[in-house]
């Protein structure tokens, strides 16, 4: 496979010229549907066309994008990142169309963020309230999830920005810019028979049953190191939840131990809705900030988000 006649950006506008949307077309099919001949079939094109059409793309990229197993074929490392980034375009032609139907129905645009839980009453309200005052004809949407979601949705271009924790392996492909570390709350409900004590002992909650974040997500990490390091194992017949709404729920009725972000619990805890429990959970998770795609430029609207986001003194409410 020769390699293009020039390297780095130089190559770029050559490179341009040379790429065909119909190749792009064909390589997510390709990453949808598994094979070259399921999606050579789904664009309605001949298995010869989209071969020579995959031929082109790899002598215009230096690259081989599949090889031979068995009687088929299978991407190889750079076609996988092709397809990586074939799909940030596709991402970013979704959120180009939605900007312009905005526009064309007389909005001033759409800006779609992502979010954990923690940033929610908070940072992520005073950012909206902000952005709201300087752009009220700007559509916005807010989407609730974990961090690997987000980066997923964020990938896509589902998503303008996100506000979560970015691990090493993804710094390579986002901007984060940190924001805070996230404090951990012991929650019950109003009427829990815990509820009247000055402080209660860790080990004391062992008793009553627990709801927990799933395995694997950074809540659920923080609680299982705190276990670890007071020598006790983790509850017995866990409930594993994300949800808020039904944690509260539960505990609400049950006398059920949660965890939730600081934030959020305190924020619940002044309607009256749940008890912080005075027990510290001295391990902390990592901080959560911003999280933009290097390669994708923001909107002026998302551009003051992110100041107002990372701005110390909150803004003026309406």
């Amino acid at each position: 496979m020769p390699a293009p006649e020039n390297s780095g950006t130089s190559a770029i506008p050559q490179l341009l010229n040379r790429l065909r949307m119909r190749q792009v077309a064909l390589m997510l099919a390709v990453g949808e549907q598994g094979t070259l001949r399921k999606a050579s079939s789904e664009l309605g094109m001949t298995q010869p066309a989209a071969t020579k059409m995959i031929q082109e793309l790899e002598l215009a990229l230096g690259q081989r994008l599949f090889e031979r197993v068995g009687r088929g074929q299978k991407l190889t490392p750079a076609g996988l990142s092709v397809l990586g980034h074939f799909r940030g375009m596709r991402g970013s032609v979704e959120a180009m169309t939605r900007e312009l139907s905005e526009l064309r129905q007389g909005s001033a645009g759409r800006l779609s963020v992502g979010t954990i839980m923690a940033p929610s009453p908070t940072l992520l309200t005073r950012a909206v309230i902000a952005l709201k005052q300087a752009y009220p004809l700007l559509s916005v949407n807010i989407t609730m999830d974990t961090s690997d979601r987000l980066l997923e949705l964020l990938r896509e271009g589902t998503l303008d920005l996100a506000i979560g924790r970015l691990r090493d392996e993804h710094r390579q492909d986002f901007t984060f810019t940190p924001l805070t570390n996230e404090a951990l709350a012991l929650v019950v409900g109003v009427h829990h028979p815990l509820r009247g004590l000055a402080r209660v002992h860790f080990s004391r909650l062992l008793a009553f049953p627990w709801i927990l974040q799933p395995v694997g997500s950074p809540m659920r990490e923080v609680l299982d190191q705190e276990f670890r390091m007071l020598q006790v194992p983790p509850p017995r017949g866990l409930i594993e939840t994300a949800s808020i709404l039904t944690t509260t729920d539960l505990i609400d009725k049950t006398d059920m131990i949660a965890v939730m972000p600081q934030s959020i619990a305190d924020t619940y805890a002044a309607h009256g809705l749940l008890h912080v429990l005075p027990c510290h959970i001295q391990h902390k998770m990592e901080a959560f900030g911003s999280i933009t795609g290097i390669d994708r430029p923001l909107s002026e609207a998302g551009q003051f988000f992110l100041q107002a986001l990372h701005r110390p003194e909150p803004p003026v409410g309406f």
